[in-house]
């Protein structure tokens, strides 16, 4: 079966009349699109007619532009080396910084209107974008001059997206050494992380330090790109008026400051019952003070089988139908139609996306299998991802962008889908296999989002002042992993360099990239208990609420599934969910024979 993605959908190549036709096509009506704006929206008259026109030019645009900016994204991501990709990638990164000269200019003219919620319901099309039009003119309030976002928007292009860039280029083409049978190896560092997952603990201990060890060749480039990326979000951050970054975040990801903090106080408060996960774990494999970094994916139990990617497929294709068909349908279609990369090798990226083709209404997902549960489990998440692609995708493209916390939702009530459907018919020795495994990612999700939560606090509270080391961004990540983690890892071993591991420190748009997963969760748990309690009508509520994830505040669209995300008791309700499974997990080690 054909573990590599086919990308001909969107377009056979880079010298294809299509693409080429495409891009000339985008660059006339851009131009066009920039003419019109500047001509039409300095005036306040006829505002249905023109903002009817604005949005049925940018959404033209934006299909347009999606599909050529798609192509060398996904290219890239498999082939880092790949200078065509990454020079049409460059290019049309120039070119989409210039929507921001109308964008301004539009946002400026929709905030003079006293009038918005009457002009909106004359007409079904822009009642349609009516949350698109309100939304637009509350990031009004925190623009710049037209000169000084147009500045902005071209100045990335050479600062944050090309540190974000060089990053990328450095963590996919280092190569690791290591010992691997008695014969030194170099290997891709993707390939090195899947070894935490190895049922040899010498493997493991030898991959984590052999991953460590590596970073050094390129810590300090590393640094120098999150302090380049994060110097130029708090500049320009304090220039909109937001008190902090995180208040920036949480403004774009239409979530309000109860909501985390009710988020917050829930985690901190179940932590120990994690440390207490980990230490049961450490004291299986042996170890006596608290469970080592390197162990945390160390497999336990003998009865999970390692899947061929075939088995992955109808493993999760099975488990999905017990929720719909459709859901079902819709994976089975990915890997049939080849949307998937699932094939480890160089020059590709680690870790796992999933990329949703509004224009072509298909998704492609990136994946790194090697044949553990958990690569079935994040197999399964990134097709949830596409899911939500699927049922937004009757959506116009301009409801069709969710923010990041309601992002995770999908895709992980996938993975609960398929993990407590196993669990139900798993023998005991099986089902301690699957829970440790659904543990370690629910720690992830948890106890590691939370850790990173902190070190990214208080990376930005330190570059305000100055740009930082690379000794102290290891002391600040140590730090964050001994306040999560607490007396359930050795603190002799823990990760240092986690900060060049994950790439969503490097992203100058996407700040804070770690507490949607922790809401994705909680919230995916929530739902969950939800579907268990009424399955007959959940399915098609489950489905028109992600359809309303992108015209929606999360605050708003969690009351489409009655749900209060300002309450604490919300959130604990999901965790306690998790604390029967450690209670469980605990038990079954203690009752082994």
């Amino acid at each position: 079966m054909n573990m590599r993605w086919s990308l001909n959908e969107l377009y056979t190549s880079f010298d294809s009349e299509e693409y080429q036709g495409d891009l000339q096509k985008f660059d006339e009506g851009l131009g066009s699109f920039i003419q019109w704006a500047d001509k039409n929206l300095k005036s306040p008259d006829n505002p249905q007619e023109k903002i009817t026109e604005y949005l049925n030019r940018l959404i033209e645009l934006s299909t347009l532009v999606s599909k050529l900016m798609a192509y060398p994204c996904l290219i890239s991501s498999v082939e880092a080396n790949n200078e065509l990709a990454l020079k049409y990638l460059d290019k049309l990164q120039v070119q989409y910084s210039k929507f921001t000269q109308p964008s301004v200019q539009f946002q400026k003219f929709i905030s003079t209107l006293d009038n918005l919620d009457e002009i909106i319901n004359s007409s079904p099309f822009l009642r349609e974008h009516e949350f698109y039009l309100n939304e637009t003119k509350k990031k009004a309030q925190y623009l710049l001059s037209e000169k000084e976002e147009v500045l902005i928007s071209k100045m990335k292009n050479t600062g944050s997206n090309a540190w974000s860039n060089l990053q990328g280029v450095l963590s996919s083409t280092l190569l690791v050494d290591i010992e691997i049978d008695g014969k030194p190896k170099q290997l891709p560092l993707p390939v090195v992380r899947n070894m935490a997952f190895d049922k040899d603990p010498n493997i493991r201990q030898k991959a984590y330090e052999a991953e460590l060890k590596s970073y050094d060749k390129i810590a300090k480039s590393s640094a120098a790109a999150l302090n380049g990326i994060k110097g130029e979000v708090l500049t320009i951050s304090e220039m909109r008026g937001f008190k902090s970054p995180l208040e920036e975040t949480l403004f774009k990801s239409r979530m309000d400051e109860e909501t985390l903090d009710a988020i917050i106080r829930a985690i901190e408060e179940y932590l120990p019952i994690f440390h207490k996960y980990y230490r049961k774990k450490g004291e299986l494999l042996g170890h006596r003070n608290g469970l080592p970094f390197y162990d945390i994916f160390a497999p336990i139990g003998n009865a999970i089988k390692s899947y061929t990617y075939e088995e992955a497929r109808k493993f999760i294709v099975v488990n999905f139908r017990t929720f719909s068909d459709r859901l079902a349908d819709f994976a089975d279609n990915a890997f049939e139609n080849r949307w998937i990369d699932a094939e480890p090798r160089d020059g590709k990226r680690g870790g796992a996306f999933c990329f949703n083709l509004y224009p072509i209404k298909e998704s492609r997902i990136l994946a790194n299998f090697n044949g553990s549960l958990s690569n079935v489990i994040t197999l399964a998440h990134e097709l949830g991802h596409g899911y939500h692609g699927l049922c937004i995708q009757e959506e116009s493209i301009l409801n069709s962008s969710y923010p990041m916390p309601l992002a995770e939702t999908a895709s992980i009530f996938c993975e609960t889908i398929v993990m407590n459907a196993v669990l139900n018919e798993a023998s005991p020795e099986e089902q301690l296999s699957i829970l440790e495994s659904s543990l370690q990612d629910a720690g992830q999700v948890i106890v590691d989002i939370y850790s990173r939560f902190l070190f990214e606090k208080e990376l930005f509270e330190r570059r305000k002042e100055h740009s930082l080391s690379v000794n102290e961004l290891k002391e600040i990540m140590i730090e964050s992993q001994k306040k999560a983690y607490g007396n359930g890892l050795d603190e002799n071993y823990l990760h240092p360099y986690m900060w060049i591991n994950k790439p969503h420190y490097y992203y100058g748009e996407r700040n804070f990239y770690n507490f949607p997963y922790a809401f994705g969760l909680l919230f995916s748990k929530g739902l969950y208990v939800e579907y268990l309690n009424d399955k007959k009508n959940f399915v098609k509520r489950y489905d028109d609420f992600l359809r309303a994830t992108g015209k929606n505040n999360i605050v708003d669209v969690a009351k489409l599934m009655g749900i209060d995300v300002h309450s604490p008791d919300f959130f604990k309700d999901s965790l306690k969910l998790i604390e029967k499974d450690i209670d469980k997990f605990i038990d079954l080690i203690e009752n082994r024979k």
